[in-house]
């Protein structure tokens, strides 16, 4: 008989999420904010959140901790969020992937807001969701345009907007299959979306970027072009520790082939050369090898 496999760090496909057993009194959001040693800057990410916090009844906000080693994070949480913020610490570093999934179980609102420790939204953000889902009601999800900021907080770059209006977003295999035009941080997530197509699997970078499409494959997303959210570039952050290794690049062409899968027939070869070529532009020379490695 076949021994049970151990629990993949990286799913190779995505994790299925249950749908909750009572929705009485159902939250309208769920703000999970995923930590991996993010400690210097969560205490801003909480305060964020409190700052906009509609209260108990109608916003969950609860941490959700990947064993994190650079500091007291449930003390903190503690000292900051007086009770208000809920804390969950994985026993053992299980990796950003299956944090991410513990994340949306863990939620029990219909929209679901995942942060990660280090970045924040600006406030209006959760009005502009609502109003979004409001008027789109079909659509799986709804995000603002975002920011780069740096390690103290400060502009360094403002995302390019994908439409001059409010609204569905049209053409989405441009807009978000070519390249990755959005982050975490901008986009909340219909919780019947994740039960319906499930969590995050295929690599630790570029995660989102897959999660946007195959969202897009199969419903309509509504977006606002205002800037609304950070996303904050730090030398400790995930992505700057993959790129000494070059991890990033070899998860990034692996998310190209995934998301080949999800476009239409006439155009699927035509956006996966480009994205290539975008990624090649992007990590060239190092990503030359890489590259011929994608299907």
């Amino acid at each position: 008989m076949r021994k049970p496999e151990l629990r993949e760090r990286i799913p190779s496909r995505p994790p299925l999420i249950s749908p909750l057993h009572d929705e009485t009194d159902q939250p309208v959001w769920s703000v999970m904010i995923a930590v991996d040693n993010t400690f210097t800057y969560l205490n801003t990410t909480l305060l964020s959140i409190l700052e906009l916090d509609q209260g108990i009844g109608v916003m969950q906000i609860m941490v959700v901790d990947d064993a994190s080693d650079d500091g007291d994070v449930e003390q903190l949480v503690k000292d900051t969020g007086k009770g208000r913020i809920g804390y969950f610490r994985q026993p053992n570093k299980i990796g950003r992937l299956r944090n991410l999934e513990t994340c949306i179980k863990l939620s029990r609102g219909k929209y679901v807001h995942i942060l990660y420790g280090d970045n924040y939204v600006m406030p209006g953000f959760y009005d502009e969701i609502l109003s979004l889902f409001n008027e789109f009601p079909r659509v799986g999800a709804a995000f603002t345009e975002f920011q780069y900021i740096n390690e103290r907080g400060n502009p360094i770059w403002k995302h390019q907007p994908l439409a001059k209006e409010r609204g569905l977003l049209k053409n989405w295999v441009k807009a978000v299959a070519l390249r990755q035009n959005t982050e975490p941080s901008a986009m909340v997530i219909k919780r019947t979306t994740y039960e319906k197509l499930g969590s995050f699997f295929g690599a630790e970078h570029g995660e989102f970027w897959e999660m946007t499409v195959r969202i897009a494959a199969h419903a309509e997303l509504a977006y606002v072009p205002k800037v609304l959210a950070n996303f904050r570039i730090h030398g400790k952050a995930l992505h700057s520790e993959a790129l000494k290794t070059g991890r990033n690049i070899d998860d990034i062409t692996k998310i190209i082939g995934i998301i080949r899968a999800y476009l239409p027939l006439d155009v699927r070869d035509e956006v996966n050369a480009m994205s290539k070529k975008i990624l090649l532009t992007a990590f060239c020379p190092a990503l030359t090898q890489s590259i011929s490695r994608i299907g």
